[in-house]
């Protein structure tokens, strides 16, 4: 259904249906629940951000790398609702990073990984780095970026080349 035809069928309900409709989607739907939460609350990026860092560090075993599910998906779903939320750049680069530091951090501390799993945490961190740039938080990312490419150093299968080729496109200084 397009905007328009769903725009049209929300103006033949009256105020009191629409409400109920608006309740409905609250309770039952958790990204609802969670963007109108923000809405009537938006200063709590912070609170976001951690959240969404505790769901991302749960994947990578941070805590436990024993429980770690490696899933970028879940890591991603989670940066997605972020972003969804409407917060500030700062923020979702922040939750970007944090995914792409999980990963290097994972296989530095755990062993070599594979191949699939490179290419996942490469393209993390070079959509991280992108995003970064696009808006201007180069200098405030630079020590947790260079971080990664130390993690990575450490890596084979030419993962660490393909990392440290990605910081110095973005800080060739």
């Amino acid at each position: 259904m397009s905007k328009t035809a769903l725009k049209k069928e929300l103006q033949k309900l009256s105020k009191e249906q629409l409400i109920e409709q608006v309740l409905d989607l609250y309770s039952n739907n958790k990204a609802v629940k969670s963007f109108y939460d923000y809405y009537l609350n938006p200063t709590n990026e912070k609170e976001l951000l951690e959240k969404c860092k505790k769901i991302i560090g749960k994947e990578f075993g941070i805590e436990n790398p024993m429980r770690a599910g490696l899933k970028f998906s879940v890591a991603k779903q989670a940066i997605s609702e972020l972003k969804g939320l409407k917060v500030s750049p700062e923020v979702i680069a922040d939750a970007m990073l944090y995914l792409a530091e999980c990963a290097c951090q994972f296989t530095a501390e755990n062993g070599d990984m594979d191949e699939p799993y490179y290419i996942a945490a490469w393209n993390n961190y070079k959509a991280a780095l992108k995003f970064i740039a696009k808006n201007d938080l180069l200098p405030q990312f630079k020590i947790r970026s260079k971080q990664c490419e130390i993690w990575a150093s450490h890596c084979d299968y030419g993962f660490d080349d393909d990392i440290s080729d990605v910081y110095f496109e973005y800080y060739n200084n």
